[in-house]
């Protein structure tokens, strides 16, 4: 009876222990789910900060692609294409005489 007894006491102050511990076991829990709250919410404040900074990049390069657009769309008038050609070039309006007028040649396939 004596080994009886003996593990009726240590499971006895095995309880007692997990007992003592319950209160640790807690506090460590909630420590844990509070340090894992605020690293939560700086990693929320990160992310925003991180999107807002790439919205903001976002709408200066739009803008600047809108300004590449009307540029390019003013270079491309032919109104100017033919200033810069008479005046930087020196180049003059093709008359009647100069152009030459191709005929399409006849194909095999288009003779019947």
């Amino acid at each position: 009876m004596n080994s009886r007894s003996s593990q009726s006491a240590f499971k006895s102050q095995n309880k007692t222990d997990v007992k003592h511990f319950k209160p640790f076991i807690s506090v460590c829990f909630i420590i844990f789910t509070l340090f894992t709250l605020v690293f939560l919410k700086m990693e929320e404040r990160r992310m925003s900060y991180a999107v807002l900074k790439l919205t903001r990049e976002f709408k200066t390069v739009t803008e600047i692609k809108k300004q590449k657009e009307i540029q390019l769309a003013k270079l491309s008038r032919p109104q100017f294409v033919e200033h810069i050609a008479k005046g930087k070039l020196t180049l003059k309006r093709a008359t009647d005489k100069q152009i030459i007028h191709l005929n399409p040649v006849a194909t095999v396939s288009t003779i019947k």
